[in-house]
């Protein structure tokens, strides 16, 4: 679709007297119940709000780029926050080097700096990354159970990516939505939807599942994900893969896959990096 038809809301001017920080984030997200804020536990916003009223000695709310679910992990969570030119003396590049020093150790500050106000964490973003990351039961280690999708086998990767390459383009992806989500539209644009052969970090073998798109429905990728394991490990054919999106039915869809897999690798602001999908608007290079 036309990036005219996302319809987000117009950004409001920054106030006087204020400036805006940029943090990009990671996270391991099995210590956490989400990213959001929550009333019934703790997720990644509520340690960061209190981490950064500390430093400014202010009341603080970073504003993120989107949600990630409990147990979903961040690579390159993108956030930022509003706060009096003169809260603090400290550097707006040391910020990062000063949260880090209050942070528990599951979440790391990559990066922080000044942005003006044309710049919003969440309705100036492009597109977003995720990963997953998939292994066989019996190459499991102590270490990937909160942090890798497993499953009883590796199925044919070929297979997998044939998958991948029909979720590319514009489509309805009601199939792969979660029942509880509030979407006014069940449409989205996937840029890049892949497969690839990997290795831990100690030469086991694992699947990594890469998808790019401007935004994701509730529960969306951990939904492709699942269905095309199932899919795989049953050795259904592409055409099948590509009936049951077409069919816009929930009900085709297989199991969702655990979150311990998913990672929020990147966010892109730059408007240049997928303008070949802007031209054509059908999604083909």
């Amino acid at each position: 679709m036309a990036r005219s038809d996302w319809k987000r809301p117009p950004l409001v001017p920054l106030a006087d007297g204020l400036k805006r920080i940029s943090l990009t984030i990671a996270y391991d997200g099995s210590r956490f119940n989400g990213w959001q804020c929550q009333t019934n536990g703790v997720g990644v916003q509520d340690v960061l709000n209190e981490a950064l009223g500390g430093i400014y000695g202010v009341k603080v709310s970073v504003q993120g780029s989107g949600r990630t679910d409990s147990g979903v992990h961040a690579l390159g969570q993108v956030c930022h926050y509003d706060v009096p030119l003169d809260a603090s003396s400290i550097g707006d590049d040391r910020v990062a080097m000063a949260l880090n020093a209050r942070l528990p150790d599951s979440i790391r500050v990559l990066s922080s700096r000044r942005v003006d106000g044309s710049f919003h964490a969440r309705f100036t973003t492009m597109a977003r990354e995720y990963w997953y990351f998939v292994k066989a039961r019996e190459d499991a280690l102590p270490f990937d159970f909160d942090h890798v999708g497993l499953y009883r086998s590796l199925p044919p990767i070929r297979l997998l990516d044939g998958y991948a390459r029909v979720l590319e383009g514009t489509h309805d992806f009601t199939t792969f939505a979660c029942a509880r989500d509030a979407s006014g539209s069940m449409t989205r644009d996937i840029y890049e939807s892949r497969w690839c052969v990997t290795q831990d970090m100690f030469s086991r073998p694992m699947y990594r599942y890469t998808v790019v798109g401007n935004a994701f429905l509730y529960h969306q990728v951990r939904s492709m994900v699942g269905t095309m394991m199932c899919f795989a490990l049953k050795g259904r054919g592409v055409d099948e893969f590509r009936h049951i999106l077409e069919a816009r039915d929930r009900s085709l869809a297989m199991t969702t896959a655990p979150s311990a897999g998913l990672y929020l690798s990147r966010i892109s602001y730059d408007s240049d990096e997928y303008s070949w999908f802007e031209e054509g608007h059908d999604g083909k290079r």
